[in-house]
């Protein structure tokens, strides 16, 4: 079967790839979608370079633009899934049944299965497979109470996995950082051909919220 990932780099999206590939599925495609503002449906810090980690993982990428709002998020969706002969659509959510929802919705109209082998999964459990399964993460922005300026650029290891159960336990921030708190992006995996070296960033602080700006990165092998 010929499955579209809805694709942003991060950390999600990318194990979501790779469980589908573990699964014998047939990824060839991958699907971005660049917001206009802030989203509820997809990542926006650093998605730019979405692009970048496709061609780590040697998938077809596209990109598509959209504005703002919800039903222009899902009409971006459906014109990029439109491109591609995909007869289904890996997602990775997790615990959002925002985004779930919506993308079964546009999913339905267009006779496509729905893929999402982290859908209600523990996400503390979800993070050690990552770690487990070799990926490298990198966070990439924070939005949530505890998590200041240090954290962004960190490595999603096993101290910072421990850190986020105590600002889980203290602070309510989600595990998995599906509420906004983190996002992330993957520069190296089992199934990336090459790594990504990032060589150039600009950490930017507002307030009580950050981005780790990349600004240069390349592929290695």
């Amino acid at each position: 079967m010929r499955l579209a990932a809805l694709y942003s780099g991060g950390k999600d999206s990318t194990y979501a790839v790779y469980l589908a590939q573990q699964a014998g599925l047939e990824v060839t495609d991958l699907l971005t979608v660049l917001p206009q503002d802030a989203s509820m449906m997809y990542q926006v810090p650093n998605v730019e370079w979405a692009g970048l980690s496709a061609e780590a993982l040697g998938i077809p990428h596209q990109t598509v633009q959209s504005a703002a709002g919800t039903e222009a998020e899902l009409r971006a969706m459906t014109r990029g899934l439109d491109r591609t002969e995909a007869e289904g659509v890996v997602v990775g959510a997790v615990a959002s049944d925002y985004q779930f929802v919506r993308v079964h919705q546009v999913c339905e109209a267009l006779g496509l299965w729905v893929y999402a082998p982290l859908w209600r999964k523990d996400p503390r459990a979800l993070l050690r497979e990552y770690l487990d399964a070799g990926f490298a993460i990198l966070i990439v922005a924070v939005a949530a109470e505890g998590l200041d300026a240090e954290w962004l650029g960190r490595t999603l290891d096993q101290d910072a996995l421990r850190d986020l159960a105590k600002l889980h336990r203290t602070s309510g921030v989600h595990p998995a950082g599906e509420g906004g708190e983190f996002e992330t992006w993957v520069t190296d995996g089992p199934n990336y051909g090459a790594r990504i070296r990032v060589q150039e960033v600009m950490k930017r602080w507002e307030g009580t919220s950050g981005t780790y700006e990349v600004r240069k990165a390349t592929l290695e092998s």
